[in-house]
C-alpha cells in the first residue's frame, strides 16, 4: 500500500507528512519519530497537528 493509501481520510498528503519528518528530525536532534510522539502528547497540539503528527509516526514505524 502507498503512503496515500494508509492516510485515507485524514487530509494530509504524501508531501506534507515527507516536510513534517524532515522538521521533526531537525527539531528533535535527528529523532523524528521520538519527536512526533512527544510532540503529540503536548497539550497545545492542535487537531490538524495531530493528524500530521500521527501520519509521521505512521509512516516512520513502517519505514
Amino acid at each position: 500500500m502507498n503512503l496515500l493509501g494508509w492516510l485515507g481520510g485524514s487530509g494530509v498528503t504524501a508531501a506534507e507528512v515527507r516536510a513534517e519528518v524532515w522538521r521533526l528530525g531537525a527539531r528533535h536532534r535527528g529523532e523524528p519519530l521520538d519527536g512526533a510522539l512527544k510532540e503529540l502528547n503536548e497539550a497545545e497540539t492542535s487537531p490538524a497537528q495531530a493528524a500530521l503528527l500521527k501520519a509521521c509516526v505512521q509512516h516512520l514505524r513502517r519505514g
